[in-house]
């Protein structure tokens, strides 16, 4: 029998601790309508035996302490909320307890921006990890020696998972059921909750927010330029001039300030732009890429697939009311 330790850290995000448990048990059940025995023994874990959540709002009752449990097969580390700096200092103790199953051999899942309690315990450095997109530039800081890919819904390495945004954690879930029951009880408990199989990608529902927490004022004065202008053809030689700085220099400084090249920087607002004309206006697809400074078919297609992962009029008929109707 696997042995499942949902962690119950201060602060967490109740439906992350819930769902999961709630998961499990349902495979659980369905392998015994199957005259099966049951695969799963589900916990949740904490550092004591009451939680309180949401300013005492809810409190969780754990099935036991992170310290009497000796062995387990697989931790899933739910959504944390809040401060996140705050919230990883309450929850440090559970760090040491992670690293010492991890090395045992014990697999560990994080469940939306749970990675940050994850990547806390140093065992996703040199690797890949998803997020929530929103929270992208702020994990980016606190942990520059893991790579985060923050269109992914699930990365895999090495006995670690991570999952993308909000309830993405149900594709990772569902995952994990495939790879220790198999396809068929995953596609079952995927029809049972109504979750869509196999989904990788959040860029769909990624909203550009560029990174300006940074000290480079030259290089904010250039962001600003780019999201002023969105209408116009800008390229990389004119901002260099504009802002007195040599190419290579300015391509430089722009990359370490914002995590995005200035092509890519001045794509990923466009297409944002283009996001909001095809979600609220009549205007057809090529009258929004003239909008927002395409003249190229072919170019826009491509980047606005590239960055949102659907074609401009697929994103248009999945977020437009009027096309929804129509």
């Amino acid at each position: 029998m696997k042995h499942v330790s949902i962690l119950v850290p201060e602060e967490a995000v109740m439906t992350s601790i819930s769902d999961p448990r709630m998961m499990f048990a349902a495979v659980n059940d369905f392998l015994q309508r199957a005259g099966k025995a049951p695969l799963f023994k589900v916990e949740l874990v904490g550092l004591s035996k009451e939680v309180q959540l949401y300013q005492g709002c809810f409190s969780v009752h754990v099935d036991t302490l992170v310290k009497d449990v000796p062995r387990t097969d697989l931790i899933l580390v739910p959504a944390i909320s809040g401060d996140l700096s705050k919230a990883l200092e309450k929850n440090k103790d559970f760090i040491p307890w992670i690293v010492t199953q991890h090395a045992k051999g014990a697999e560990v899942a994080s469940l939306c921006i749970g990675a940050f309690l994850l990547a806390a315990t140093g065992l996703l450095d040199g690797k890949r990890c998803s997020t929530h997109w929103i929270y992208a530039n702020e994990f980016r800081d606190m942990f520059p020696s893991i790579t985060l890919v923050d269109d992914r819904i699930i990365t895999e390495e090495e006995g670690l998972y991570s999952s993308g945004g909000a309830n993405s954690y149900w594709n990772l879930l569902i995952y994990l059921v495939e790879k220790y029951v198999g396809r068929e009880m995953a596609i079952l408990v995927s029809k049972f909750f109504a979750i869509e199989i196999d989904r990788k990608s959040q860029s769909p529902f990624i909203m550009f927010n560029g990174q300006k927490k940074h000290e480079d004022e030259s290089i904010r004065a250039a962001q600003e330029f780019i999201e002023k202008n969105v209408t116009e053809k800008i390229s990389v030689e004119e901002l260099a001039v504009r802002f007195a700085i040599g190419r290579r220099h300015f391509e430089r400084r722009f990359k370490k300030a914002t995590n995005n090249t200035p092509v890519e920087y001045i794509q990923r607002v466009k297409i944002e732009a283009a996001k909001k004309h095809l979600e609220n206006s009549r205007k057809n697809v090529n009258e929004v890429m003239y909008e927002v400074g395409y003249s190229d078919t072919k170019a826009f297609r491509t980047v606005f697939k590239k960055i949102t992962g659907l074609s401009p009029i697929d994103y248009k008929n999945k977020y437009n009311k009027e096309a929804v109707v129509a």
